[in-house]
């Protein structure tokens, strides 16, 4: 009895814990969606709520399928397919942040060493309550949004210049007006006033499978990111080899984020639609902000847009993208259209750099035992080189793959006016392979004399990759 009584409460800890990790998560993301959503004004032209379902599903590995009906000369069923395939990566980085923290912090009651079965059943169980909510927001995400022809710039609503378009039409037409007993001039109207229907439909199936994908990997770079988190017995090497790499890039990723989010404010400040501009960037930053470190590290990049969604691109690498042909993207090809675009160079060398230190500060600088000769500031640079190098090489061709982006939207998606528009952005994942490792090669080795040199090598290492024993605690919930 006591024994069963205890597995049922086990048990019974175990759910709620993945219930409050799982909840935080889409409740962060839900927030940032639809506050995103709103400043940029998609709620004007549809219902906020399954827009909001449809951005979080995407953000998730999810997919989206719009459709148009435009209702042309009389005719119904016509049909404009658009493909999306656009991770709003600002809610992605909300919801894997919380995940992360609160499943990492319903493990750290364990002690120094937790089972390796206890570790499954909290992830499966995590992974399983997921799905269960996607599933449901999928469900949800099925909308229909009109735009009248008018924001599409087809109206003569003061976006035709001199005189209105119908007048013009009428006049440019001529004897032509009388063809087909007079109504060609009336179709043409009709073209005109047109109403743009686009339902956007989540699809279960595929976004159910992406969910799968994204939470197993949160929660597996989750592990391997934090340093005060136990480990299944044998793991011992992951405390001391792969904990500071991983979790100093995944620290300075976050912070080029939040120095996007604090730039586009400082931006809105100055814009005439400061919004838009919010709303922006609290959800496609660290699209734009991983964009740029990866061009800022050399990492080539084929692109092209047109239309309207040419707009959402940030300059000079809209006027590069000009021509109808998909065009190479590198630094030095912005960098003849704007000169401060080597900036991102210094600030993306700098990152790597910043990485590397604080891989070498939470790196244990060991020592032979028995009197023996400590290791010299060149084999511990050695070292972090080697482990930052592997790590970048990994870290950025997902960085590359995660801000690629294609958009073909007949009409518009989700309350953006995208009539006509298209928008491809894809880099180079085999070169960005090669950069990684180079790069990360480089900064570790650098960041770890400069480490070693300051004497602040090996100030930060956790118990765990110490080997030290450590207390274990019991979280007590009042």
């Amino acid at each position: 009895m006591t024994a069963g009584s205890g597995t049922a409460r086990h048990l019974g800890e175990l759910l709620l814990s993945a219930l409050a990790t799982v909840s935080w998560a889409f409740l962060g993301m839900v927030g940032v969606a639809a506050l995103s959503l709103h400043l940029m004004g998609a709620d004007e032209v549809g219902a906020l709520g399954p827009m909001t379902a449809a951005a979080v599903a995407m953000a998730v590995g999810g997919t989206v399928e719009p459709s148009g009906d435009l209702h042309v000369f009389g005719l119904r069923g016509a049909q404009a397919s658009s493909a999306v395939d656009i991770a709003p990566l600002g809610v992605s980085l909300v919801g894997a942040l919380l995940l992360s923290w609160f499943f990492l912090r319903s493990l750290r009651g364990a002690g120094a060493v937790i089972g390796g079965g206890e570790l499954a059943a909290r992830a499966g169980a995590v992974v399983l309550l997921f799905l269960l909510i996607l599933g449901g927001l999928c469900w949800v995400g099925n909308d229909t949004v009109t735009i009248d022809s008018s924001t599409l710039g087809l109206g003569g609503t003061g976006r035709t210049g001199h005189g209105s378009l119908l007048d013009r039409l009428a006049g440019a037409l001529g004897d032509l007006g009388d063809l087909g007993a007079g109504q060609l001039p009336d179709a043409l109207a009709d073209l005109v006033r047109a109403k743009a229907r686009v339902g956007y439909t989540v699809r279960t199936g595929r976004s159910l499978l992406g969910g799968v994908v994204w939470v197993l990997a949160v929660l597996l770079i989750a592990l391997l990111a934090s340093r005060r988190t136990p480990l299944p017995r044998g793991w011992e090497a992951v405390h001391r080899v792969v904990r500071p790499a991983v979790s100093a890039l995944c620290a300075v990723l976050v912070l080029a984020v939040v120095a996007g989010i604090a730039a586009g404010l400082y931006a809105a400040i100055r814009d005439d639609r400061p919004g838009l501009v919010i709303g922006t960037a609290l959800l496609g930053a660290p699209n734009g902000v991983w964009l740029g470190v990866s061009l800022g590290l050399f990492v080539p990049w084929h692109g092209q847009a047109t239309g309207a969604l040419r707009q959402v691109l940030p300059d000079p690498l809209d006027q590069l993208l000009g021509a109808q042909e998909k065009e190479r993207i590198t630094i030095g090809r912005l960098a003849e259209l704007d000169s401060r675009v080597w900036l991102l160079v210094v600030a993306s060398v700098l990152m790597v750099l910043a990485a590397g230190v604080l891989l070498a500060v939470r790196t244990p600088v060991p020592s032979r035992a028995g009197g023996g000769r400590a290791w010299g500031p060149y084999g511990f640079a050695g070292r972090c080189a080697l482990r930052l190098g592997v790590a970048t090489a990994l870290a950025l061709p997902l960085v590359v793959w995660l801000t690629g982006l294609s958009a073909g939207a007949g009409l518009s998606v989700l309350g953006f006016d995208g009539f006509g528009s298209t928008l491809d952005l894809q880099g180079s994942v085999p070169l960005a392979v090669l950069l990684g490792a180079g790069w990360g090669a480089l900064g570790g080795a650098l960041g770890a004399l400069l480490a070693w040199t300051t004497g602040v090598a090996g100030g930060q290492v956790s118990p765990f990759a110490r080997g030290e024993p450590v207390r274990q605690v019991r979280v007590t919930r009042r």
